[in-house]
């Protein structure tokens, strides 16, 4: 075990943050998987011996204090900035600030917390790969997306930012920005737990991305060379052309 690399990745217990942490376990690293529920991290970390787990809410800075302080030693050198989700599908007119708030406090103020908790590590040991999974809601607006568009533009804004104030230090910054996404909680989070407005969101759609195909990605990013740095990757199912251009079945 001592000689794994070291990842930690964030929304661990359910879609990309699982897959991904399962996949790089599978190749060779020993992962921390951080979330909120606890019961679900477990689970998770009875399929590999290279899965540890810390349950802890990114959005309160202690939970986050105590994470860095459990990492610290640990050699971290992969950050996959996971956690994160929409919770709306208002009209910007329609728009409940709470909302607003709570979207961009998981999405854009976690990423932030865990960035600066965890990026000193790698400083220190000379070494480290920073990943944050944004979205091409970050690259792109679309109509009744203006909670989850607006902190998706923040996050791809805080990985180009990042990567230009960490320019000429030994540390990769890496945005994954998937499209269409088919998980089991995204859309039935953003329709407030109906199931059968979330399932028209792929209604007609020919193979949505998988969680599992978006971790895919960000370990081919991280297993790379250590010269050679993905900037952004954009990946999007065959069926979707741009965020608002969706091939459906009839």
């Amino acid at each position: 075990m001592s000689d794994l690399k070291t990842a930690l990745v964030t929304g661990a217990s359910s879609g990309i943050g699982a897959a991904t942490t399962r996949l790089l376990a599978a190749n060779g690293y020993s992962v921390i998987a951080t979330a909120r529920r606890e019961d679900r991290l477990n689970e998770l970390a009875k399929e590999n011996s290279n899965i540890k787990i810390f349950p802890a809410d990114l959005t309160v800075q202690s939970d986050v204090d105590s994470l860095a302080q459990y990492c610290a030693g640990k050699k971290i050198e992969v950050l996959v900035n996971s956690a994160g989700g929409a919770f709306d599908a208002a009209t910007v007119l329609e728009g409940d600030p709470e909302v607003w708030k709570k979207t961009y406090d998981l999405n854009v103020i976690a990423t932030l917390r865990v960035t600066k908790a965890i990026t000193p590590l790698m400083q220190a040991a000379s070494k480290g790969h920073i990943v944050i999974v944004s979205s091409t809601a970050g690259h792109r607006a679309y109509e009744n997306g203006g909670s989850y568009v607006a902190a998706k533009f923040a996050e791809t804004s805080v990985a180009h930012t990042l990567r230009l104030e960490l320019n000429g230090q030994p540390i990769r910054i890496t945005e994954i920005a998937p499209g269409m996404v088919k998980t089991d909680e995204f859309a039935v989070n953003r329709f407030s737990g109906d199931a059968s407005k979330a399932a028209t969101v792929y209604e007609g759609v020919d193979a949505p991305l998988t969680a599992e195909d978006v971790a895919e990605s960000i370990r081919w990013s991280v297993m790379l060379p250590d010269h050679f740095n993905v900037d952004s990757m954009v990946i999007r199912p065959l069926a979707q052309a741009a965020n608002h251009k969706v091939h459906r079945k009839p």
